[in-house]
Formats: structure tokens, sequence, C-alpha cells
């Protein structure tokens, strides 16, 4: 006759039954998790001295002063190369981006000279490049223009688009002091795709005006208001226009190809940007442009940035709209700027700080507010220039500062005759290389419902409105993770053969079950928001179970709640599992928990949840609980 030997390891000696921390203990932790998860005040804290600490606390808050010291000419050979290559591309940029702003182009110029320093300072980045971003530069634009014609009071409308710099600055500047920084998390990748793309494409239909030499077009900024306008306008086209833009476009996309083909010569489709520019003023001055259908920029001024802190506007008339700009601009400028910072730093095995970003893009743009400058991030074109010639250190922005000095003192007036057609081809050839074809069918065969909303995204952006577009696809985005909360995934498990190991059968169907047992696994914390859920989920679980079990032979004793998964628990889960055990009891079925995690078991110590189910049913693995109750069978 078979003797059954009783397990000689009890859930009264594994399972840990301390009593509960106390509330400062865990409400410390919690705050320690969500607002500091990366621990920056690790590298002082162990500091004895005080002068050390509080060296080591102003190198944190102001990074220039941890790497300046170590600075050396070495260093600065890289740097001036880098800051000189991204100063040729930010002077085209900056005319161009703030002709899609609708602010004078010597603005976009004022842009690339203090907001840099300021970063410099307090950025974290080594790689990052500071400048104006186009999609940022249009939903200024759009929002702004909804309220002020920039044509008709462009001195208001320059008020406002600074007054929109400096909340962006100061909304950016408290996300990164209140460590928030888990609120940009919610522009997923689907997201940014899809809003990028939409955005380009707009912006690329809009250059269609100065690519014809169109003077009239319309505000709006959807593809079909656009269209239209195009096709309204028709006899203001312009055919010399079209045909110079069509050259200077061939000319940059060709250079776009020959990098991609030998990375080496990136500096050729860095530099051809300013060529194009060059060569424009030459082209246009020459051959009297304006007098042949191709407009020019116009006066620009010398002089650096002139202070405009007394124009900030704070008027309730136009508030909604720069808090509204401001705050959407801002979101958008920390998602790009913190991903590109961080996708150049591990390139190099490196770290950077979110919450420091948002400080330092805090700073440069309420300082910007106050010197002629509007809202300014780091852009990938720049940034990828920046990195790519050998920058070392956020020196390269300090370089480019000056070199862009010394343009607004010296050069400025010489870039009056640039072509607006010139600058249209310049911001299409940018803007072809951000509609991201590859990640979009990426996403398709990966996961539909990130295309879908990458898609939301993009079409929202290019049939509605760019403000639209971007809640749409986040709307999307957020309602994907409510779904994810509410319906979690749990699973049943079997034993792997020939290990002691318990997986999902649905991923291993070759895992078996052992008769009379059922072993559940819930994956994630149980409360409020899935409680009914995961109760009607472990019934029908237990329903299809003894289905099977019944024609079998086989009858249903015992249920083993995996909580491996689960983090936390309020409540109503607590309340949930008293309701299950309840039911189960009804049916002669006994339920079991398997290895609760901390901040569980002192829910369940704390509400007594022990006391009724007994510390006897509690397990500290599932193998452990399996051989328990399979001797509880055989007995």
């Amino acid at each position: 006759m078979e003797t059954t030997v009783k397990p000689d390891h009890t859930a009264a000696t594994t399972v840990n039954f301390s009593e509960p921390r106390k509330f400062t203990t865990t409400l410390r932790s919690d705050l320690k998790e969500t607002f500091f998860p990366d621990d920056p005040f690790s590298r002082f804290r162990d500091e004895e001295k005080p002068l050390q600490r509080l060296k080591k606390g102003v190198e944190y808050f102001v990074p220039i002063f941890e790497w300046l010291p170590k600075y050396n000419l070495r260093l600065f050979r890289f740097d001036l190369i880098a800051g000189l290559t991204i100063t040729s591309l930010a002077i085209p940029q900056g005319i161009s981006y703030a002709k899609l702003a609708s602010v004078p182009p010597i603005i976009g110029l004022y842009s690339s000279f203090v907001p840099p320093l300021i970063y410099s300072v307090f950025g974290d980045s080594k790689h990052l490049a500071v400048g104006t971003v186009a999609a940022c530069s249009l939903l200024i634009a759009e929002t702004i223009g909804k309220v002020v014609s920039p044509v008709t009071d462009p001195t208001l409308y320059l008020h406002l688009v600074f007054t929109t710099a400096f909340v962006t600055g100061i909304f950016q500047t408290l996300l990164g002091f209140l460590r928030l920084g888990v609120l940009v998390d919610f522009l997923s990748h689907s997201t940014i795709t899809g809003f990028m793309g939409g955005t380009a494409t707009i912006i690329c239909l809009q250059q269609l005006k100065g690519f014809l030499g169109m003077k009239h077009f319309t505000t709006k900024t959807n593809a079909v208001s656009v269209v239209h306008a195009i096709v309204h306008y028709r006899h203001e086209w312009r055919w010399e226009s079209a045909l110079v833009g069509v050259i200077f476009l061939i000319f940059l996309q060709f250079t776009r190809y020959l990098k991609q083909k030998k990375p080496k010569l990136f500096w050729v489709s860095a530099m051809a940007p300013m060529v194009v520019v060059i060569v424009g003023c030459v082209f246009a001055y020459l051959i009297h442009g304006t007098e042949h259908g191709i407009q020019t920029v116009g006066e620009l001024k010398k002089g650096i940035n002139p202070l405009s802190i007394e124009y900030l506007n704070f008027d309730s008339r136009y508030l909604p709209a720069v808090m509204k700009a401001g705050i959407i601009t801002g979101f958008v400028a920390l998602a790009e700027g913190i991903a590109i910072g961080r996708s150049f730093a591990i390139m190099n095995n490196l770290q950077v700080d979110g919450n420091r970003e948002m400080i330092a893009f805090g700073f440069m743009n309420v300082i910007g507010s106050f010197t002629s400058c509007y809202l300014t991030t780091g852009p990938f074109s720049k940034t990828a220039v920046n990195y790519n010639s050998g920058a070392k250190t956020a020196m390269s922005n300090v370089i480019m500062a000056v070199f862009m000095a010394l343009t607004l003192r010296f050069l400025a007036p010489l870039f009056s005759h640039t072509p607006l057609v010139a600058l249209s081809a310049i911001i299409m050839s940018a803007m072809f290389g951000l509609i991201n074809y590859d990640g979009a069918i990426h996403l398709f065969k990966v996961d539909k419902f990130d295309f879908f909303i990458c898609m939301a995204g993009f079409f929202g952006v290019v049939f509605v409105s760019m403000d639209v577009g971007l809640m749409l696809s986040l709307g999307l985005g957020v309602l994907r993770a409510l779904l994810y909360v509410a319906r979690p995934a749990n699973c049943k498990l079997g034993k792997i053969q020939n290990s002691m190991l318990y997986r999902d059968t649905e991923q291993y169907p070759g895992a078996t079950t052992v008769p009379g047992i059922l072993v559940l696994q819930l994956g994630s914390p149980v409360y409020f928001a899935n409680c009914n859920y995961i109760r009607e989920r472990i019934l029908r679980w237990i329903r299809e179970e003894q289905a099977n079990s019944s024609s079998e032979g086989n009858v249903i004793e015992h249920v083993l709640l995996d909580l491996t998964g689960v983090i936390t628990i309020d409540v109503t889960g607590i309340e949930t599992l008293v309701d299950v055990r309840r039911s189960l009891a009804a049916k002669g079925i006994k339920m079991a928990i398997v290895n609760p995690r901390l901040k569980v078991m002192e829910k369940f110590i704390q509400s007594h949840f022990i006391d009724k189910i007994g510390k006897e049913n509690f397990y500290l693995s599932v193998e452990e609980a399996v051989d328990a109750c399979q001797f509880s069978l055989h007995k």
C-alpha cells in the first residue's frame, strides 16, 4: 500500500507574517519611488563633510560646475567643430521656423543665441543642441493666430508669442521641480510618431505657398483648407518661384541621400541649408528676385537680443489661448527634447536625468521670453548633426551661441535677401525626414492598437487640427492604459515537464495541471477598477475546470491564487477575495494564497484577512502549495 509523506516545509515557517511597517515608513517609500525613482541624492548622501555635500548638490542642480573644471583643450577642439557646424544649420532653420511661427525672421536667430547659453549651464545632456522646432512653431501660430492675426496686429501677436514661451518655461520648470516627469511618459512612441508625421505633412502642404510665390493663403492648418486655398488662389502661382524651389529641394534631398549612403559625409547635409540660403541670397539680389515673383525675407536688423520682459501680455482676453499654447507645446517640446537627449546618451553609455532636463528647458524658455526668443527645445536634426560632428560637452551650444551673436551683430542684414522659396525648400526637406514610414509599418506588424493610435494622431492633425490630433491620440493611449488596468492579464498555471516550474498553460500547452487543484496567477494590482472582472474571471475558470474535471472524473477541491504579480491591493480588492473565498466554500472548494508581496501582506494583516482565511493557507511558492494540497487530497 502506497503511503503519503507530508511535506516538511509548512506555510507558517516560510511566509513572513511580521507586523506592517509604520505609515510614515510606507509613505516615505512610496514618495521616493514615485518622485525619485533614480535616487538623485545618492551621489552626496554618503558625504560626511558639509562642504563636499554642498558641492555635490550644486553640481547636481547646475551641471556646468561638474564638467567645466575637467574641461581641456582636446575637448574644446571637438566642440569647436561641432559648434561651427550646428551654427551653419541654426541660421537657416531659425529663419525658416520663425516663418512657420509667423514671427519676424530675426526672432528665430535670437532664439539660437540666449537659450543655448542657458542650457549649457543647466542641461544634463552632452550632445543635445538647442533650437526652435517646426511642430511647436506651427502649433503656436495655429493657437495664437485664432485670437490675434499676425498680419493685422503683428506687434500684439509677437508679444503673445513671447508670453507663450514664458508660460511654457514656467510649466516645464514646475514639472521638473515637482518631479512630474511621469506625465510626459503618457506621450507614447506611437502618439509621437503619428503627431510628428501629421505635422510634417501639413507643414509640407503649407510650404506650397512659398514654393508657388503666393501672397494670400489660409490661416487654418488642416489639409482640406490648405488645398482649397492653393486651388482658390491659383491665379497667384509663379512658375519662376516654383522652378527655383524645385531646384533647391532636389539639391537638399540629394545631400540627405548622400549622407545615408556615406555617413561620413554627414557634414554635406548639415551645410546644405546654409548653402541654399547663401546661393538664394546672391541669386535673388543679382536678378532682383522680387520683380520676378521671388519673395524675400525682408529687412533684418543688426544687434543681439533686445529685452522683451516688458512686452509679456497677460490680458484675460488672450490668456486662455496663451495658456493652451504654452502647455501643449511644453509637453511636446519636453517629450521630443528628453527622448532625443536620452537616445544619444545611450549610444555613449550615459544617462540623462529627465527632471533636470525639464528644469533646464524651463529656465531657457523663461529667460528666452525675457530676451525676444520664442519656444526652444532640442530638435532632432540639429542634435544629430551635433553628435556626428563629434561634440563632447554642452560647450558646443556655447560656441554656437557665440557665432550666432557675431552673426546678429555683423551679418544679419546680409540674410535679408533670402528667398522665401529657399526657406520653404529647407523646411520641406527637413519635414520629409519626420514622416516615419518604417516606424508606422513596424507598429502595424507588432501591435495593431499602437498603429491605430498612431494613425489617429496622424489623420487628426492632417484633417482637423494639431491640438485635436494630439489630444485624440493621447486619449486613445490613456484609454488603452485604463483597459490594461481594468482588464488585467490573468492566467492558469501548469507544471512544465521535468522541472519544478509552473507557467501559463496557454503559452506552454505542454504544461500539465494537477488533478483536483486549479492554480491561477493574477498579473496586476487588485483594486476597485478591476475587482469585478477578477471575481468573474476566477469563477469562470472554476466553472470551465469543473466541466472538464467532471468529464474526466476529477473534482476541483483546491484553488491557488498566485499573487506574485500583484504589487498592491485596496480594501475593495480584499473584500473581493473574501467574496470569492465564500463562493468557493459554498461549493466545497478551499482557497489558498501564494507569495503575497510586501504591501499586499501588510493590507491582509491590517484588514484581518489572514485571520479569516488562516495562516495555514498562505504559501511561499506554487510548488509548496501544490505539495500541501496533494497531501490534503491523499489524506
